[in-house]
C-alpha cells in the first residue's frame, strides 16, 4: 500500500515557512533592515523601486559576512544571535531565529554582496528560488548589500493578493520608522523610484521624531523620565493642547524593539482620563527598558508582541509617570489674586466650546443651512419619511431595553409649522411628538446631516470649495504622504484645493463650504488617519471615509448651546436625511420616550 504521508521537499517547505515572515515588501524591508542594526551599522540606506515588487536594496556599513558566513546565512535556522535555548532569555538583537533570510530567498531572487573589515576581497552570491546559483568574489565596500528583485515571482497567489504601489509602500515607511525611532543613533535613508524620502543623520530621539513627523512635535511632546528596579521608562508624551481625534502617533519600544501592547496603552490612556476630550487620543513615544530574563519575544513571528513578567507593576509605573509629567508641565502658573480690574476668565472646560482652544465658532453662522438650494432628494426623503419607519417593528435601541418605534406622521410637519425644541445639557434636544418625547444627540445629528450633504455633493460634483485669502502650508509625515498621493482625487471631490509641493509639503488653497475656521492640517491629517485604520482601494468607500471625518470635525460639538432656530433648522436637516436614526458609524442618533414611559417615573 503507498504510505500517504510524505516529507515535503526543501523548496515547498521553505516556501512554506516564508509565508508566516515574509507576507509582503515590508516584511522583506524590516528583516533587512533590523539585520543591518544587529550587524552594528551606523548607516543604512533603502532604494525602493515600484514600493518594493520590483526591487528592495539595502545597503549598510555593518560588520559584513565572510564567505562561509554568507553561504550559511541562507540555510534555514542559521543564525549568529543564539547558540543555545538559554540565550532566548537574554536577547539583545532583533533577530534571534534565522528564517529572514532563508524565507526571503525562497520567494525571491537575491543578490548579496559583503565584506568584512578586515578582507580584501568581499562575496557575491546569486540566490534563486533558495537555490544558490552564482558565488563568486567581488570589490564591496565593508557591510553588506541586498538586493531583492521579483518577490513572489515563484508564489503568483502571494503576489496577486498584494495592495496598490501606495499602501505597500506606506507599510514600507511604517517599518522604517519604527527601526528609525528606536535606533536614532543610525542614519537611515530611504529612496523610492529614484527620489530620496527621508534622510534622517544620527541624532537624539527628539530630534529624531522631529525629523519623521514634523516641527510640530517639538512644541507638542513634553518628556517622561523614571527609573525603578523593576523598569526604566524614558520618552516623550503629548501635552493637553496636541491630542488628535484620529491617527495620533503612538510607539512602544521595549529593550529598543518595537512593540504592540494594549495594556499599556490604556495606562497611558489612563493618565490622561478627565484632562483631554472624550475620543481624543494624546501622542507618544515611550522606551521601556527591562532585563531582558524578565520579557518572553518569541511569541509571534513578527516579533511585535511581547510579555513581561511584570506586567500589573509595570502598568502602574507606567501610568503614574506619564501622569505626573503631564501633571507637573500642565500647571498652572502662579497668578496675583489681587483681581481689581482683572478680566473674568473662565475655568477650562474641554466639553465647554468657549474654552476649547482648537476650535472656534461664529455665533451668526448658521451650520445647518447653506446657500444651495433644497434637492429634489431631499424633498422626496421628506416626503416619504414615514414610508421609511412605516413598516419597521419595534426593537430596542439600548442597554436599558427601551422599545424605539417609528417616528409619527406628527413629526413630519409641514415645512412652515413651527417645532417646539428644547435644549437639554448642551447636548440633547427635546421635541414633543404624538408618540412621546424624541431626544436628540446634536453633535450626532449634525454628523449625520452634514456626511449626507458631503457625499451627496461629491458624487454629484458639486462640492463647493471657499478659496483661502493666504494659502496655508503643512508638513505632512511620510506616511501621510505616501497615502495622500493616492487619496488625492477623493479630497478634491469633496472639495478640497490642495496642492502637493513635494517631500510631504502640502499648500491648503481652498477648502469646502462650511469648515471655514477649522484647524485644516489637523482635519486633513485625521481624515488621512481614518483610512490609514480601515484601509481599502475602492474609491467610493475611500471617499465615505473621508466624508465622515470631515463631519466629525465639523458637526456641532456636545456642550455647544443653540438657539431655537439652529435647534429648528437641524431638526428639519435630519428629517431630509436618507437614515435619520443612524449616524454613518452606526450609532443611535435619537429615541423616544413614549408618554407611558414617562409617566411611570412618576
Amino acid at each position: 500500500m503507498e504510505s500517504k504521508v510524505k516529507v515535503l521537499s526543501q523548496q515547498v517547505a521553505s516556501q512554506i515557512a516564508a509565508g508566516e515572515v515574509v507576507n509582503r515588501p515590508a516584511s522583506v524591508v524590516k528583516e533587512l533592515v533590523e539585520n543591518a542594526v544587529d550587524a552594528g551599522a551606523d548607516s543604512i540606506k533603502v532604494l525602493l523601486t515600484d514600493a518594493g515588487r520590483t526591487s528592495i536594496q539595502v545597503i549598510d556599513n555593518g560588520c559584513g559576512m565572510n564567505p562561509d558566513d554568507a553561504r550559511t546565512a541562507f540555510e534555514r535556522h542559521a543564525t549568529s544571535k543564539i547558540s543555545e535555548s538559554d540565550d532566548l532569555y537574554s536577547l539583545t538583537t532583533f533577530g534571534f531565529r534565522g528564517e529572514a533570510l532563508p524565507s526571503i530567498a525562497a520567494v525571491a531572487e537575491v543578490l548579496l554582496r559583503t565584506r568584512t573589515a578586515d578582507a580584501e576581497m568581499g562575496t557575491a552570491i546569486t540566490i534563486k528560488a533558495s537555490e544558490i546559483e552564482q558565488e563568486e568574489p567581488c570589490v564591496c565596500p565593508a557591510g553588506s548589500n541586498f538586493t531583492v528583485r521579483n518577490l513572489f515571482y515563484n508564489v503568483p497567489a502571494r503576489r496577486k493578493f498584494l495592495k496598490s504601489n501606495q499602501t505597500e509602500y506606506g507599510h514600507i515607511l511604517t517599518e522604517i520608522e519604527r527601526v528609525a525611532l528606536a535606533h536614532p543613533e543610525v542614519a537611515v535613508e530611504l529612496t523610492h523610484q529614484g527620489e530620496q524620502v527621508l534622510s534622517l543623520p544620527p541624532s537624539a530621539i527628539k530630534q529624531r521624531i522631529v525629523n519623521l513627523f514634523g516641527r510640530k512635535m517639538n512644541e507638542a511632546l513634553l518628556p517622561v523620565e523614571v527609573e525603578t528596579s523593576v523598569v526604566k521608562v524614558s520618552g516623550f508624551c503629548s501635552n493637553l493642547d496636541n491630542v488628535k481625534g484620529r491617527g495620533a502617533k503612538q510607539f512602544f519600544f521595549v529593550n529598543g524593539r518595537f512593540m504592540r501592547h494594549p495594556y499599556f496603552h490604556k495606562a497611558v490612556m489612563s493618565a490622561y482620563e478627565g484632562l483631554v476630550p472624550e475620543g481624543d487620543q494624546p501622542l507618544y513615544f515611550l522606551f521601556l527598558n527591562v532585563p531582558p530574563d524578565t520579557i518572553d519575544v518569541n511569541i509571534h513571528p513578527t516579533k511585535t508582541e511581547i510579555k513581561f513578567q511584570d506586567e500589573q507593576v509595570i502598568w502602574k509605573i507606567l501610568m503614574a509617570a506619564v501622569k505626573e509629567t503631564v501633571g507637573r508641565f500642565e500647571e498652572m502658573p502662579k497668578i496675583d489674586f489681587d483681581t481689581a480690574d482683572m478680566p473674568d476668565i473662565p475655568i477650562y472646560n474641554p466639553t465647554h466650546p468657549v474654552t476649547q482652544p482648537r476650535v472656534s465658532y461664529n455665533p451668526d453662522f448658521n451650520p445647518f443651512s447653506g446657500s444651495r438650494s433644497e434637492s429634489a432628494q431631499t424633498r422626496t426623503n421628506r416626503e416619504n419619511w414615514s414610508k421609511l419607519y412605516g413598516d419597521v417593528i419595534e426593537r430596542k435601541v439600548n442597554d436599558g431595553g427601551i422599545p424605539f418605534k417609528p417616528m409619527s406622521e406628527s413629526f413630519v410637519k409641514a415645512e412652515d409649522e413651527p417645532l417646539k425644541p428644547y435644549q437639554f445639557a448642551d447636548r440633547y434636544i427635546l421635541v414633543p411628538s404624538d408618540q412621546g418625547l424624541m431626544l436628540i444627540d446634536q453633535h450626532r445629528a449634525h454628523l449625520r446631516v452634514l456626511y449626507d450633504r458631503f457625499i451627496a455633493d461629491a458624487k454629484g460634483h458639486s462640492a463647493a470649495s471657499q478659496g483661502l485669502l493666504f494659502p496655508e502650508m503643512f508638513q505632512l509625515s511620510a506616511t501621510d504622504a505616501a497615502a495622500f498621493a493616492e487619496l488625492k482625487p477623493c479630497f478634491a471631490a469633496l472639495g478640497f484645493d490642495l496642492s502637493d509641493m513635494g517631500r510631504g509639503a502640502i499648500a491648503v488653497q481652498g477648502i469646502p463650504s462650511g469648515l471655514e475656521g477649522q484647524d485644516y492640517e489637523r482635519l486633513i491629517t485625521d481624515m488621512i488617519a481614518d483610512l490609514r485604520i480601515n484601509p481599502t482601494r475602492e474609491e467610493e468607500r475611500q471617499l465615505e471615509s473621508l466624508a465622515l471625518a470631515m463631519a466629525r470635525k465639523a458637526a456641532i460639538p456636545a456642550g455647544r448651546r443653540l438657539s431655537e432656530n439652529e435647534m429648528q433648522e437641524l431638526v428639519r436637516s435630519l428629517k431630509a436625511c436618507s437614515m435619520p436614526s443612524r449616524t454613518p458609524d452606526g450609532k443611535t442618533v435619537y429615541v423616544i420616550k413614549s408618554e407611558e414611559e414617562i409617566s411611570k417615573w412618576f
